[in-house]
């Protein structure tokens, strides 16, 4: 099972010093993914969690492609709806070539209803929209036989998610669910594959909530949920260190020391 790295391309902390830090970071401690996240209008129920700047996701992996060689690069995830389903598929591929085939291009429908409105696309139609551009992007990899696949996550949990990634996904990517609730969908809703984005939040002491979301806990907790994952088939865990508050971005430290952590824990398992 590989590891990965949901990192902060937003927020009053982060500048094309951090982020490369960020990379340099996650490779060097042999982590396998490095992925970002996707909003285009930063509208004010935006901001309040992931404010200015926002580096945009596709410009900004290919700059980081060069700063870390041995990362795969992603998206957690673009809101599908946002962008002409063509325009995705030129980025993607483009992206994917430059990369040498490390790009990973996990999607999801959006949640920020002023940005949809900001950018006049229908809030209540983003579910149709969605499915409809992930079969525009189905067609157009077929076009192009010769041209590398690349993976598609599927975010959300929602009845209608679970239908999209079986139907067009080559994973389910759920956000910080509890393992149970994970375990559950998976064992009701057979996918084409797995690959989750939990939390990473280490506590001092044990977390005894039933509704723990993975990767909250002793570091115990959140390498007992790795293993669990792994055992439910999970190809890929991406570990996601930012909690909602935007003045973490600037202090990275303490996510690095986290991830170090782990990283260094999960090796010697």
């Amino acid at each position: 099972m590989q590891l990965g790295v949901n990192v902060p391309n937003f927020g009053p902390g982060t500048d094309p010093g951090v982020l490369r830090e960020w990379a340099r970071t996650a490779e060097g401690l042999g982590f396998d993914l490095l992925m970002v996240s996707d909003h285009v209008a930063v509208t004010p129920d935006v901001a309040e969690r992931y404010p200015e700047p926002f580096y945009e996701p596709f410009t900004t992996l290919s700059w980081l492609a060069g700063v870390a060689p041995n990362l795969r690069l992603g998206t957690t995830v673009l809101v599908l709806p946002y962008r002409n389903p063509l325009l995705v598929a030129r980025m993607t591929d483009t992206l994917d070539r430059l990369s040498g085939g490390r790009f990973v291009l996990g999607v999801g429908v959006g949640w920020a209803r002023r940005e949809f409105a900001a950018l006049g696309v229908p809030f209540g139609e983003r579910g149709r929209l969605t499915d409809e551009y992930l079969s525009t992007l189905r067609d157009a990899r077929a076009e192009e036989p010769d041209r590398r696949s690349v993976p598609v996550w599927v975010g959300g949990h929602s009845e209608a998610a679970l239908r999209r990634a079986r139907r067009f996904g080559d994973a389910w990517h759920p956000l910080r669910l509890p393992l149970a609730r994970m375990r559950s969908v998976l064992a009701e809703h057979p996918m084409p594959g797995f690959a989750p984005r939990i939390a990473l939040r280490p506590t001092g002491t044990p977390v005894d909530d039933p509704e723990r979301p993975a990767g909250v806990g002793t570091v115990d907790q959140i390498l007992d949920d790795l293993r669990h994952l792994r055992d439910l088939g999970a190809e890929t865990v991406v570990l996601d260190p930012y909690h909602g508050d935007p003045e973490e971005t600037r202090r990275p430290q303490r996510a690095w020391q986290d991830l170090t952590t782990v990283a260094t824990r999960w090796r010697a398992v």
